[in-house]
Parts: C-alpha cells; sequence; structure tokens
C-alpha cells in the first residue's frame, strides 16, 4: 500500500486555511512546516505561555496526505479556489508503506552527554557498557537527551553532583533529570510536573532504569528545600516560578536552570541573583544552561 503526499507552497496569511481545505476535501493528514527548514533562512517559532508569538512560517509548505490514486491535482485547485488565492506551485511523491516503528527508532541514536554518561534507547546496545546509560525511549513526555536545553542539564548535573544530594527535578517532563541524577549518586529526587502524564511517563522511566525517584503534580509537592534544584521549561515559567524555586533550594545550595534562549539569558540573571550568585552561563545551539548558589 502507498500513499500520496503533496507539498504546497504558500504563506503566513493562507496557510491554516489552505490546511483546513485540503483536511475537508478528504486528505488523510495536514501539516504546516517552515518552507527554509534545514537551511540558513530557516526561521525558529518558540511559543511560550502567556506570551504572543508567531504561529506559522510566513514561507510555509503546507503538506497534505492522500490515498493513492486521488486526483491530487484537481483537489488542490479546488482547495485553492475556497481559499481565494491564486494556483500555487506544489509537488507531489509516492509514500511507500514501511515499518514505521523501525523507521521512527532509527533516528534516535545513543546520545553521549560525557565521557560517563549516555542515553540510550532500549532498542540500542550501550556504546559504552562501564558507562552510566539512562535507558530512556520517546514517549509521553518531552525529554530524550537530544534538546539541547536536556544535554545542557545532564551536564550541570555529571559536573556538580557529589553524593547524597537531595534534588528537585521541576517541569521533570519525561523524568530524566530526576533519574539522571538518582544514577549519578544524588539521594531523594522529587519530580514535579503540571502535565498527569509527565507523571505517568516519568514512573514508567524510573522503573526502567531500576531507581527509586518520586514524581508529582505541584499539588502534591511537600513543603521542603533541596540540595539541588534543576528547571528546564521556559523563560515565561522561570520568570513566574522564580521565588517558588529560589524557596526551595536551601542555602548555599545550587540552581541549574534551562529552556531559555541566548537572547533571554540576560533577563533570567537578573531575576535570580536576587537570591543567587549566579556563575557564567552555558550556550548550547542557541540555548542557555544558568546556573548559581543560594546565598540568601
Amino acid at each position: 500500500m502507498s500513499w500520496l503526499s503533496v507539498t504546497i507552497a504558500t504563506d503566513a496569511q493562507h496557510a491554516d486555511a489552505l490546511s483546513d481545505a485540503l483536511f475537508d476535501l478528504g486528505a488523510l493528514s495536514t501539516s504546516i512546516e517552515d518552507a527554509h527548514a534545514g537551511t540558513d533562512s530557516e526561521q525558529p517559532i518558540f511559543g511560550e505561555p502567556g506570551e504572543p508569538s508567531d504561529t506559522v512560517w510566513e514561507a510555509s509548505h503546507v503538506i497534505a496526505l492522500f490515498d493513492e490514486g486521488t486526483d491530487v491535482a484537481s483537489l488542490v485547485a479546488q482547495a485553492v479556489a475556497q481559499c481565494g488565492i491564486a494556483p500555487p506551485a506544489f509537488q507531489t511523491v509516492t509514500v511507500e508503506e514501511q515499518d514505521w516503528v523501525r523507521a521512527t527508532q532509527a533516528q534516535f541514536d545513543p546520545i553521549r552527554i560525557s565521557d560517563r554518561l549516555w542515553i540510550t534507547p532500549t532498542w540500542h546496545q550501550p556504546p559504552n557498557p562501564d558507562a552510566i546509560n539512562l535507558q530512556l525511549d520517546p514517549g509521553l513526555a518531552f525529554g530524550t537527551g537530544s534538546h539541547p536545553t536536556t544535554r545542557l542539564c545532564l551536564q550541570w548535573l555529571d559536573r556538580h553532583l557529589a553524593h547524597g544530594e537531595t534534588v528537585l527535578d521541576y517541569g521533570c517532563g519525561s523524568g530524566i533529570l530526576a533519574i539522571a541524577a538518582k544514577k549519578l549518586g544524588a539521594g531523594d529526587c522529587l519530580g514535579v510536573d503540571i502535565d498527569p502524564q509527565a507523571i505517568v511517563a516519568s514512573n514508567q522511566n524510573a522503573e526502567q532504569n531500576q531507581v527509586v525517584a518520586q514524581f508529582c503534580l505541584p499539588d502534591a509537592m511537600p513543603k521542603q528545600t533541596y540540595d539541588i534544584v534543576v528547571a528546564n521549561i521556559l523563560t515565561n515559567p522561570l520568570r513566574m516560578l522564580a521565588p517558588l524555586l529560589a524557596g526551595s533550594c536551601r542555602a548555599g545550595g545550587r540552581i541549574a536552570l534551562s529552556g531559555i534562549l541566548e537572547n533571554q539569558a540576560q533577563e533570567i540573571i537578573d531575576i535570580y541573583s536576587a537570591w543567587f550568585d549566579l556563575d557564567e552561563p552555558v550556550f548550547d545551539d542557541g540555548w542557555t544552561c544558568v546556573s548559581g548558589t543560594k546565598t540568601h
């Protein structure tokens, strides 16, 4: 069995309407992508809670999937007529049936975090069996170790964890930071997330990695302080959560924050310097890790 995939060039003003029209005309799926993805002109779009953001790229591609044998040209003509736009350029390719599980797995190779710490999907043999290997598969929640923000936090934990520290991972996602901290020698570790699915995923990942860590929603978070607080979320939540995160770190304890774009780093530094003696920020592919020691 095979399908037809059509890619249509359009702009931000018409992408959503064109996508909806194609879906109404029988497309099995539709998506909108940056027409310049993978080039120097690629346009990043990052939305954060409480902040306005662009939702569609100015130069966009609408991609629609149809059953084999569909008269794609006719449907594209109908869709653009409904949207009131001139006939655009489009390309059609055949998508052959394949083992999608294997194809997806092939995108996720082991990730080296440091000499002693690796993230290894369950279907791979660890490249370094003597290292600390976190077994983590793509799943219900964000955090497989491939994103720069996750790597920054993991590398920070690898450098700064000694032994036996208590750790709070706020915005735990897949639980990767709390699980890594535990395997690196931390004491009690708590992961907190607003998404119940993240709690499910974190518990499953902890069990898979044979570590004991606790995960809960914010309402169930105990009122106590921790030796180490890590939060890999986004800049706007880090602004709003600053008093909570600072209050959760004991005097003399350490904090590591990520999910921060380079051009947002100074704002987070200014906010958290009210409580912390901050280190020089660390950057990775446009993202930042801000860390420091609590002074008061």
